[in-house]
Formats: C-alpha cells, structure tokens, sequence
C-alpha cells in the first residue's frame, strides 16, 4: 500500500494504514471528511474505530499551551482553584521555559511519572514510554507506579502461586485450542467481547466471536458466571448463573467440596503437581472450623440455590473443562482470593496443562489472551535507568499525595509514601480509572505543580498547572505491533496536527534541550529515525532466525509485515503437567501452590496463605441499596474519546446510561429512559435508565469512561452529571498484598431525577 502524499481535509488520498488498541484500520479523505475501515481481514472489527472522524477537530481539542491562571499569578503550590481555575494561553516557548524551571529546582525523588500506557498502539509514540525515557534521560529518575488498576491483585498474586500473569494469560490456552478441545467453559465474570476487541500494539484479527461459536457447535458448554448476561456473547449459547457480586470465591469453595466430598477429586494431580493440599482440604472440609464449604453454605451468600450449585459441582468432573477468571473479579474487596480459587479448582479437576483445558487468567479480558505469540521480538522504546527507587501500586495514588511519609503493607513489604512535590501524566487520564474522584480532586490540590500532555480537556487537564497539547495517533507515524499478533503495521500519518499541538517525542526532546540533556533523551535520532531503529530490531530478529525481513523503506510502502508464530503448545502450564521435575514453575516449590507458606508468612488477615472467603466489607445495610457494577464501556477504550461519534452515539439524553433489571426500577418508579441520580457517602451522578433482564435484580450497571463533570466544581462532593461512576466506588486496595484497584464495585442509592436537568460541559473548553 503506497504513500500517495498527504491527503487533506479539503482533497482526496489514498487509503492508508493505521493501526489502534480496537483494531486496524485504513483511513482516507474524502469529500472534506476522513473515513476509516477495518482491515479486509478482520472477520469481527471494533466499531470503537468510528469514534476518530469526529474526534479529530472536535471543540475538546486543546489548541494551545495553557497554563493555570492561578499557578502562573501566584507561583507554584497546593491550590484548591485547581479544577475550576481559568488558563491562560501562552507560547510553546515560555510554556516550555517555565517547565523547564520547574523540572530543575524539582529533585527527581519529589517527581511522579504518573503515566498509564493506552494511549496509542504505536511502539515509538507511546507516552508512557516517552514520559519515562524523558524523566530518567534529563533527571535521572522518577517515583514510578507498579501493576496496572485491570489487574493489580492477580499479578501480585499469581507470581506466589503460579508463575507470572503473563503466563497465564498470553501463554497459555488458545482460543483455537477452546473451540477444539473445551467440552465445559466455565467463564467466572464472563467473556465480554467489548473487552477482547482490545489490546495493547493492535489487534489485526477479532477472533474471540468465531471460536466460542465453532466451540459452542461442536458442543462445548459455556457456563457464564457473573451479574450481567451479556457477558458472554449470545453464539456462546452460554448457561448463565447469575450470582451476587464478589462471591464467586465462595461458589469456587463449594464447587471443590462437592467434587472432594464425592471423592471425583484428582488426587494424582494434585500430589504430582501442587503443594499445600492437606492445608487446604483441612479448610474446605471444615476440619478446622467446623464449617463445610458446602452447596447449603455457598447459597445463601453468592444467591445461587444449592442444588444448582450441587448440581454443577457433579458436572464437571470426568470433562475437559476450562475455569476462567475474568480482570474483573480481582478488581474488588479481597480480590486476590477468586483468582487463587480458581486456580485451585482447576487442579481439583485435574485439567491444568490440557490442551482447551486446566486453568486460564483473563481469556477474554483483553485481546491479547487466548492467541498465539510471535516467534520474533518487537522492540520498544528504551526508557533508560531509573535511578529514584521509590513507588507505589499503581492504584494508591490519592494516598501516597494525601499521606506523605505515612506506612502500608504491600507484598510481603513495609513501605512509605514518598514526598512528590510535582507530578507529571502524559497518556491516562486518572479522571477516568482512578476511585472515589472527590478524594483524587482533593490529593491533586495538594501538589506543587501538575503538568499534562493531552489531547483534549478532559477532568485530568482541567486540573493541570500547565498544560501541553499533543496530537491524535491520527497525526503523526507510528510502527503497531503486538508480540500475540502477527501484523506489524506502518501506522501513516492520517492528518495534520490539530492547531499548535505537538507529539509528546517533540515536547520532549525541546525540554531535554533546555535541561542540557538532548542528546542523552534523543541519541541524535528523529522521531522517523527512531521508527526505522525499533523496525530494525524487529528484522534482525527475523534474519537470524532464517526468515524474509524487507528493508524499512519497503515495509513502510508495503504498510504491513506478517510475523511468524510460535506454534500453540500451552505455554508453562503444558510443560509443567508434562514434566514437573524438569519444568519445574518460578513459585518456591517448583508446583502450583494452593497453600503458600510465603504469604502466610506476612500474616495478612486479609490475605491469609491458601485461598479463602472473606466477607467484603461494601455490602448492602441502609434501606434498598443495589450494588454498582462499574465495569469497562464498550463504545470506547476506557475515558478515550468519549467525544467520538460512536461513544456519543450510545448515549442516552447525552449521559451515559446505566443498566437496571425492571423490578429494581418498578420498586423506585423509574421508566425506561428517565434521568437518575446515583450517590452514596462519597459522591453522586446521573445517567440515563435502560431497563433489562440481563441484569440480576439488586444491580445496577453503570459503565466507566464518562468524562467526570461535576455540576459545581466549587463543592467538596459535586454532581457528576454526566454519568462517571467512579465519584461512587471506593478508594481502598484489594488487600495488603496488592493494594490492588477495586473499583469494579460498590453499593448505591438510585433515583429518579426530578431536578431541572443540568446541561453537559464535559466537553466545552475551560474558562481562558
């Protein structure tokens, strides 16, 4: 595919390739208008992809470099304006040259690189890989962040038990493997195709759809387990078991008890290959205290009567069965133990390391799970060294600001949180994924400087000090690639920059210029150079393994390069099962750990050292609560362009809607369509009703992503009236293992909205 030139928004050019976390994709003007289509390959593309013509010039673009009227006329400091301060515009140079002061009296263990990846598919212009590059090349370091909010208990967890998360997740069972070989899918928290249509580098080919459908022809059994059915898609054919949430550790125990009670349990297997089994029967049998982990004991705490769950539990042995665990369980009170017991269940089973069978974290949960990885490496971006030691889990960032110096546990460590002064985000907007805004506004205001590259003014921006406009993939050239998908795509260059924005390699490499450094952050390199060096390393790979590479000039005009893949062989877990004394796993023992003497070790209550129920603390007391389920939008990555056209296009009266099962809504009269507000302790939203029996009573599903617009910005707890359900969930970590993320959770009070119906300003430029 050639490059024709530039097309413009008044002409008419060639289709190009691109590439993005939803898919890729060909882009062309046409009649003033850019269009997109998938791939011709793709047998299932993201309709996410329709949210780029709109976005491209849209009014919450910002045109210039902005700097907080308040910082700016009363010098840096905590601020409470910030959030709802005007900005002034100014010149990239003097943006850049208060900046560059600010970075230099700015010791690098006060500086946090609060980046968070998704923000583009390209290798090279990934802003948290540039952001970090930057802070160590011209500072020498920063305090940096661990895990991720998807799932911050399963990889502190499954390292202890199993082996990386990666592993598990990446290397493991195929979906082609599942539509073979699965005879029973049972899918705890679902396998909602609007989270598989992503994935970090691009996805090329949406597969997800057509091999549960081949699987479910052949006669496999998908058992859904989760709140909401469509969780699964409807060609899974999937049984659903609507259970409350959070209480699918206890199904899992009573699932195990049935099968060891029966004495269908895999006693070679779980000699062969786990450790810690006795300890834990002890517990499931209630031999320790006088509690069986029975069906009659599950029941009345997960909702599910207990000849179902009887009935399931006589089921599954003798079958190849699948157990999953989806992000979303571990993103909650106690998190780590579904994805423990889940494990642990699969070896009850005996199925782990079989082909469509054993045990398999988050298939489904994102594009990249359940494929094939290439044979050959795809390069990065070097970040350099970091010299600053400190950090946190990535989800505590509200206390480390709100609490400097203060102790916590985590990971069998006692740690403090650092003292930051000045906080630098380029990629991820906090506004979106973070918990409980209100207390995330508050830490903010506590800083000295905040500092943002953004595209937009979304809530994160509008609390910046200084603001730096950077451009839309769309407008600059990339390389997209992924190590489990075999299309490495020139990403052409789609448009021109938006007004004066620049790409976050230029914002950079002018401020290491200033610090006396630019050498050091760019290496003499161009931001094509840098394309052609990262392609380089990819082709050398091929070479030496005695495969065709094409020089870049010709991959650039060709606009796609197929990577060869490895071929399906289970990954660790095979060759584990195959042979434990010579492919031992990375735990202590070598075996899967189903007591782990290491956790128990650090004596968490919350944690304890084999997997167990712990009550959650978020539950239902005052008068006819229901319990919020915030999970990922599927008209959208996360908050990212939200002022798209299909984003815009799903919404209801201009908010974002929520999900109700009828009774719920007859019980507070509410109707199809109508506004309601949401609240609890810390916060209060609307969101437009839609009533459906695919969500179990005492739920309602909110999704996240919608710009946080808060009514009046001047109140401690304003109305969020756009619909962000994370003015409503908690800001505390999963356990002191993890501090894990659990905002996937909470409890609220829900009403119709009788109030004179406040307008949307998410999307309107601040003050200037």
């Amino acid at each position: 595919m050639g490059d024709r030139g530039m097309p413009g928004p008044d002409g008419a050019g060639d289709f190009r390739p691109h590439s993005s976390h939803w898919g890729v994709f060909e882009g062309a003007w046409r009649d003033g208008a850019l269009q997109v289509r998938p791939h011709p390959a793709d047998p299932d593309p993201n309709r996410i992809l329709q949210n780029f013509p709109a976005a491209l010039r849209h009014r919450a673009r910002i045109a210039q470099p902005m700097v907080r009227r308040g910082w700016l006329e009363d010098g840096p400091g905590a601020d409470a304006r910030r959030g709802r301060d005007e900005f002034v515009p100014v010149s990239w140079d003097r943006a850049l040259g208060l900046l560059a002061e600010e970075l230099a009296r700015t010791p690098p263990e006060r500086i946090f690189g609060g980046s968070y990846g998704w923000s583009s598919a390209g290798r090279f212009h990934h802003a948290q890989s540039q952001v970090h590059r930057f802070l160590n090349m011209a500072l020498g370091g920063y305090v940096r962040s661990v895990n991720s909010y998807s799932a911050g208990a399963s990889n502190v967890i499954l390292p202890h038990v199993v082996g990386p998360m990666e592993a598990m997740s990446r290397r493991n069972v195929t979906w082609d493997a599942v539509a073979e070989h699965s005879e029973i899918v049972l899918a705890f928290g679902g396998m909602a195709l609007k989270n598989s249509m992503v994935a970090g580098g691009g996805v090329s080919r949406h597969i997800e759809r057509g091999c549960m459908r081949a699987a479910a022809e052949r006669g496999c059994e998908f058992l859904l387990v989760g709140p909401l059915r469509d969780d699964c898609p409807a060609e899974a054919r999937a049984e659903w078991l609507p259970i409350i949430p959070n209480t699918d550790t206890a199904l899992m125990l009573a699932l195990m008890h049935g099968i060891v009670a029966a004495g269908k349990h895999d006693r070679g297997f779980l000699d062969r290959c786990t450790t810690g089994w006795p300890a834990f029967e002890d517990y499931l049998l209630g031999r320790r205290d006088g509690q069986p982990k029975d069906a009659a004991w599950a029941a009345p705490l997960c909702g599910i009567p207990a000849e179902r769950i009887a009935a399931l539990a006589a089921r599954l042995p003798g079958k190849r069965v699948l157990v999953t665990v989806a992000h979303s369980l571990q993103r909650a009170e106690f998190g780590e133990q579904p994805v423990w017991a889940g494990l642990a269940l699969a070896c009850v089973l005996g199925q782990v390391g079989l082909p469509g069978g054993g045990y398999h974290y988050a298939l489904g949960a994102l594009g990249h799970t359940g494929r094939r990885s290439n044979l050959v490496s795809t390069a990065a971006l070097p970040q350099g060294r970091n010299r600053v030691g400190a950090f946190i889990p990535v989800a505590r960032i509200s206390d480390m600001l709100l609490n400097p110096g203060a102790e916590y546990d985590y990971n069998g460590q006692r740690l403090a949180y650092p003292e930051v002064d000045l906080v630098y985000w380029a990629g991820g907007n906090p506004f979106h994924h973070h918990q409980d805004l209100n207390r995330l506004r508050d830490a903010f205001r506590r800083v000295r400087t905040l500092v943002v590259h953004e595209q937009a003014w979304t809530a994160t921006a509008r609390h910046a000090d200084i603001v730096l406009p950077v451009t839309l993939t769309l407008e600059r050239e990339d390389i997209g690639s992924s190590q489990t998908d075999p299309l490495m795509v020139a990403m052409h260059k789609l448009a021109e920059p938006f007004a004066e924005a620049r790409d976050d390699y230029a914002i950079f490499t002018d401020l290491a210029a200033r610090l006396g450094k630019e050498d050091a952050f760019t290496e003499g390199r161009g931001a094509r150079d840098w394309l052609r060096n990262l392609y380089d390393r990819t082709a050398l790979d091929l070479r030496d393994k005695g495969f065709d590479a094409p020089d870049f000039d010709a991959f650039w005009q060709a606009g796609y390069l197929e990577l060869p893949q490895a071929p399906d062989d289970g990954g660790m877990l095979r060759a584990f099962r195959e042979d434990p004394e010579g492919a031992p796993l990375p735990t202590p023992s070598g075996r899967i750990e189903i007591f782990s003497a290491t956790i128990a070790g650090f004596g968490y209550a919350d944690c304890p050292g084999h997997p167990a129920w712990i009550a959650p603390r978020d539950v239902p007391e005052d008068a006819a609560p229901l319990r919020l389920v915030a999970n990922q939008p599927a008209t959208r990555l996360h908050s990212q362009l939200d002022f798209g056209g299909h984003s815009q296009d799903s919404k209801r009266r201009g908010r974002e809607v929520a999900w109700l099962h009828p009774a719920d809504a007859a019980a507070r009269g509410i109707a199809d369509g109508d506004v309601i507000r949401l609240f609890n302790a810390r916060g209060a939203c609307l969101a437009a009703a839609e009533l459906s029996d695919g969500v179990m009573p005492g739920v309602v599903n909110l999704p996240t992503g919608a710009w946080y617009d808060p009514e009046d910005a001047a109140e401690d707890k304003p109305l969020c009236v756009h619909g962000n359900p994370n003015v409503l969930t908690r800001d505390v970590g999963t356990s002191r293992l993890a501090q894990g993320c659990t905002g996937q959770l909470t409890t609220v009070q829900v009403e119709r909205f009788t109030g004179n119906l406040p307008p949307i300003r998410a999307f309107d430029p601040p003050g200037a």
